[in-house]
């Protein structure tokens, strides 16, 4: 296999595993939040014996809401670890122009903590210094532990999480759309959202290496407690 050959295949997976990891990670947050959320709020409003109308209107206000706060939530963090980077990049830049004897030496510590012995690593060492961005690559990798972010990954967290929140908000209001009297409503409504839950809990632990069963019970259980806890509430407040 040639270099170049190498060095696709390895860029082409890097990106594949890089792009699916910060997809898989929105999605969780915007369904998580997107089924717990509205779920406690329609429980709540049934609780205080509000109508199947109110309940849904409210629900779709909050589900609005929710996705675009989300979604600017997501898009703030994005872009602050691009800022993160940028800042970074610029005082590495600085240092290896300030004191590269400095910074050349830390590539060789680096190197000997993979067992590297100075004679091996030592070729490495001033291959770098002759390639001034390889170098800097190198630092930010490194020892700084920084990737460099994709440009767009900002505006595709935001939309990534908004819509993931409108898909999992509506599936707490669905039995409000279609069954006016509010309290058989909301047996539906815990029926398909814990349903939801289980099967999002599953598939989250799936792509997270976590125990998928056990994730399920947990997300589950994390939606019901919080839809019980809105739902005694408003009883409470209205009793």
């Amino acid at each position: 296999m040639s270099h170049e050959s190498a060095k696709s295949l390895l860029e082409q997976h890097k990106e594949r595993h890089f792009t699916a990891g910060e997809i898989v990670r929105d999605i969780i947050i915007g369904v998580s939040d997107g089924l717990t959320v509205p779920f406690a709020l329609a429980a709540g409003l049934s609780g205080a014996n509000a109508s199947s109308s109110i309940i849904l209107t409210a629900g779709i206000a909050e589900v609005v809401a929710g996705a675009i706060s989300m979604g600017l939530g997501g898009y703030l963090a994005a872009k602050s670890e691009a800022d993160h980077y940028m800042r970074e990049l610029k005082r590495e830049e600085e240092e290896i122009i300030a004191v590269p004897d400095t910074e050349a030496a830390e590539i060789a510590e680096i190197l000997s903590q993979y067992g590297i012995q100075p004679h091996e690593y030592a070729p490495v060492v001033n291959a770098l210094r002759k390639n001034p961005q390889a170098w800097l690559d190198f630092m930010m990798k490194f020892e700084l532990g920084l990737e460099k972010p994709d440009p767009r990954r900002a505006l595709q967290s935001a939309f990534t999480i908004a819509i993931a929140y409108i898909l999992g908000g509506f599936v707490p209001l669905i039995p409000y759309i279609l069954i006016p009297i509010a309290r058989k409503a909301l047996v539906a409504s815990v029926l398909a959202t814990i349903l939801a839950l289980l099967i999002f809990g599953y598939a989250k632990g799936h792509f997270t290496g976590n125990r998928p069963f056990r994730s399920a019970f947990q997300t589950a259980l994390i939606g019901a407690v919080a839809s019980a806890a809105a739902f005694g509430l408003a009883k409470a407040v209205q009793g």
